[in-house]
This record gives structure tokens, sequence and C-alpha cells, in this order.
């Protein structure tokens, strides 16, 4: 390559570190047209609230419970979000679902904003109970429940003036609800919401077009807050708290300041260790790393990663990745150079030698991170996620940045200083 094109490409990599520097740290030199956008902080860094739930999956079908489970998540997504809770994480884990709250600080409020979706379900007569006394009467489950609720609103008996509640279904409810009512014809379906009785009407024929009626001793207040809460997201399954857990907000800001001060640490050992190890070519490759921070700090930003302890340690671990194709492209050099090549051939043939183990180093690690974010968990996830990304630009970063600032250099050097590079 034409020194005049390394020039192009080192000042285009200087133009790029500069905006990505004031991106990662608007602050540096508070330029106007930079947006300053905040990082985005995990739980374990800011602190907030992380609630495990086991739904109750007795009555759906086997095959059926994975979609029930998806369901189940973009509820509890839509309800908190509903409330104002900032980009809440909610994932499902078999048949548990966790949900993770950063900068909520009330776990018992965050539980009731969770708990208050009311479990709507129609039961219908048990074959023992039509053949007993009237107070012995019990009902069972049916398939019909609030998963298959499509809007509810409040509306008022025309005699009476009662509220009650309206109820739509979509088209599999509405299909299920006939069939339901063709089978009770005569007999009474009763409607629960959170597994009290609310009322127990009786079928007098099949009904068709998926609507039904919620009917009892409601106030005006207590009909439109059920309502609302049943379009807010009728739970499709009963759920049932087993853990909770809370992180504060000072217990957080020491994490996230013990992980800062470990990435600076481990950042100036591995400077210290390159510039005493390979001198220039070290130094060089310190700026390569330099530019390696600044480009994955101003990335986290603009994909809006979340930032955790473990995508911290997965940051720290694709630093080493990064330095260790440094070391593969110096070694490679060196040899080439004790052959007796001069500077320019010696530096193409080390990186072209050096590429395939960094390639194919990197590329495993990858893999291995894109199976971790997979089927981790949450925690997982942030780790493979900024570890995946951190080896991308630590191979962008050696390949292209290391590379033509070496090419910066292109005569062969004196020998009273050949010392300093080799």
């Amino acid at each position: 390559m034409e020194k005049t094109g390394v020039y192009v490409i080192v000042i285009g990599i200087i133009v790029l570190a500069f905006f990505a520097g004031n991106f990662a740290w608007p602050q540096l030199l508070n330029l106007g047209f930079v947006p300053n956008v905040p990082y985005k902080l995990g739980l374990d860094l800011q602190g907030g609230v992380h609630l495990v739930y086991e739904a109750g999956l007795s009555q759906i079908a086997q095959a059926d419970r994975a979609d029930a489970m998806e369901g189940l998540r973009d509820v509890i997504e839509r309800r908190v979000n509903l409330f104002g809770v900032r980009e809440p994480v909610v994932h499902v884990q078999r048949n548990r679902l966790v949900v993770e709250l950063a900068g909520v600080l009330e776990p018992a409020k965050a539980i009731r904003l969770i708990g208050e979706t009311p479990f709507l379900e129609f039961r219908e007569l048990s074959q023992e109970a039509e053949r007993q006394e009237e107070e012995l009467i019990e009902f069972t489950p049916t398939p019909l429940t609030g998963r298959y609720l499509q809007k509810a609103e409040v509306v008022f008996e025309q005699l009476a003036y009662r509220p009650t509640i309206s109820l739509q279904f979509n088209q599999e409810g509405a299909k299920i609800f006939e069939e339901i009512t063709a089978q009770n014809v005569g007999k009474p379906v009763a409607i629960y919401i959170d597994g009290v009785l609310i009322s127990a009407p009786v079928v007098q024929e099949p009904i068709s077009g998926g609507k039904a009626q919620i009917t009892g001793q409601f106030t005006i207040a207590q009909a439109q807050e059920l309502a609302r809460n049943l379009n807010a997201g009728a739970l499709p399954l009963p759920i049932t708290l087993i853990s909770e857990q809370s992180v504060g907000p000072t217990l957080g800001a020491v994490s996230l300041a013990q992980s800062l001060r470990a990435g600076i640490l481990g950042f100036l050992a591995i400077l210290l260790f390159m510039i005493g190890f390979y001198r220039i070519p070290g130094l060089l490759s310190s700026i390569s790393l330099l530019i390696y921070v600044v480009l994955l700090l101003a990335l986290f930003k603009l994909i809006s990663v979340t930032l955790t302890l473990a995508g911290i340690a997965g940051l720290l671990l694709s630093m080493g990745m990064a330095v260790d194709a440094n070391v593969l492209i110096f070694s490679r050099v060196r040899e080439e150079l004790k052959q007796g090549k001069n500077y320019l051939h010696a530096l193409e043939e080390g990186i072209k030698r050096a590429w395939p183990a960094i390639r194919d180093g990197n590329l495993t690690t990858i893999l291995v991170g894109l199976i971790l974010f997979g089927f981790g968990t949450s925690f997982v996830k942030g780790f493979a996620f900024t570890l995946v990304i951190g080896n991308l630009v630590g191979m962008f970063t050696a390949i292209v940045v290391t590379n033509n600032l070496l090419r910066l250099f292109p005569k062969d050097k004196n020998l009273k200083w050949f010392w300093l590079w080799f």
C-alpha cells in the first residue's frame, strides 16, 4: 500500500476515534453537537429488584406451554411498562418468569404492580357436583382464561343501572366459549377472578360471537379498575412469586466503582506489558488498544447495551483477546525480520501469517459467546454479548489500526535504534 493511502486511513482512524471518544465521554470537550447519551446500567450496577415467578401450567397442554409462557412474558412486560418502569427485563426460564426492574428500589411496590393484574378464568360444574347439594357445588377449570381476552369495558344494566364488565374474546377464545356454553345449557358457568367466584350465570343457550359479561356487586370505581387491569393484561396463567432479591443503590454504586477500578488497572497493566516487551510497536499497539476501548464504549451507547458486572467481565476478557492479536502479529514480524527481510516485507508477511490464528481464535470465542447468549440467563447473556462485540472490535483494531500505525514507518530503521522496534 502506498504511503499516501496509509496516511488517509490513519487520519480516518483518528477522526473516528475523536468522535467516538467525545460520544463516549461528552463532558471531555463539551462539544454542543455531540449528544449526551447516558450509559445503560443493569440491575447489579444501578440497584433494583429481581423477581422470579413460577407459572401454573397444569391446565396447559405440553405442546402449548412455550407459547403460553411467551404470552405471559408479553403481558407482564406490558404491565410494568404501563406503570412507567424504565426498560424492564422480562424473560422466560422454562416454567419460570424472571423480572428485573433496574432503578426500582421498593420491592413491595414492584410486586404489587405485577400482582394487581387479575387472572380471569371460566369454570364449569364438575360431574360430581351435578349430583350433590347446592351448598357443595364445585366448579372445575375450563380452557377459557384471560389469555384469550381481546377487550374489557364497563357497561351498565338498563334497568338497575348497575356497572358490569363486558368481555370480548378473540377468535380462538370465542370458539372455546361457544363450545363451553353448548355443553352447559341449563347449567351454571362460573366466572372467577384471582380464584374468587364473581358470578355463576345459568346458560340458556349456546353463545356465539365471543361476548360475555361479568356481573356482581361492583361500584363504578371498582368496575373501571377491573376493566382497566384486564385490558392492561389479563394474565394468561396464574403466577406465584418464589424469589425476591433487591440491590440497593449504594451497593450498585460500590460495584460500579470496583468494576471501573479493575478495568483501569487491567488496562494499565496491559499497556505496561506491551510497551516494556515490544517497545515502540508496543506503544503503537497501546494507542490501538486505547482506540479499541473508545470505539467499544461508544458502540455500547449507540446500540444501548445494558452494562452489568458480567458484561464488564466480558469487556475485560475481550480486551485481552485484542492484545493477543497484537502479540501474534509482533511475534510473526520478529520471525520474518530474523530471516533478513526488510521492515515492510516482514510486516506484510507477519500479518499474513498471524491472520489465520487471529481469525480462528476470535471466531471460536465469538461462536461460544453466541451459544451462551442463545441459551444462557440474563447475566450470562450480558457477558456473552459484550464478549462478542469486543472480539469483533478487537479484530478491527488489530488488523486495521495497529497495522496502519506500523506502516507509517516504512523505511528500514537505523541499526542504532532498531532495538527499540523489534
